[in-house]
């Protein structure tokens, strides 16, 4: 029974010029997704940070009756609320990287195939800048915290 279709036909990108403008429309996701990852080394690179932070902590906790002991306990829960941040946040820009590669996927593919969804491609488009929005929404609130946190005693600075 023949195909009612012409695979060859289907998958036979009509023009150069056409394959080149295609490319050209799928260069600034591709941008993006650079940018992405960037943001995602960056990220991963405060999850290590804190990471290492709380292990050194652990390695020299303290008993219940030492006068450090309160401070660790709380550091440790500050380092565990910032650890869970900046995991949300990668999940995010991971998930906003791979809406990201579905758009240029489907520009491709819909080219290839001939059919016209631009307003689903529109639609990840907007998803994955959302997802990426939330994920440096999640990075500021982080960083506002690490600041917080770490804020250096008036009496150390001696300020007059």
């Amino acid at each position: 029974m023949p195909l009612p279709v012409d695979l060859d036909e289907l998958f036979r990108i009509q023009s150069l010029p056409g394959l080149a403008r295609d490319i050209q429309f799928a260069l600034a996701p591709v941008f993006l997704l650079n940018g992405i990852g960037l943001i995602l080394n960056m990220l991963t690179g405060r999850l290590a940070r804190i990471i290492d932070r709380a292990r050194y902590i652990e390695e020299n906790f303290t008993p219940r009756d030492h006068p450090r002991h309160g401070w660790q306990v709380s550091e440790l829960r500050i380092l565990d609320r910032r650890m869970a941040i900046v995991n949300n946040a990668i999940f995010l820009s991971t998930a906003s990287a791979v809406v990201l590669c579905s758009l240029v996927a489907g520009i491709f593919l819909a080219r290839l195939v001939g059919v016209g969804f631009a307003r689903t491609l529109s639609i990840l488009f907007a998803v994955s800048l959302l997802l990426l929005i939330a994920s440096l929404v999640l990075f500021l609130y982080e960083v506002r915290m690490a600041v917080a946190a770490i804020r250096v005693r008036d009496e150390l600075l001696e300020r007059s």
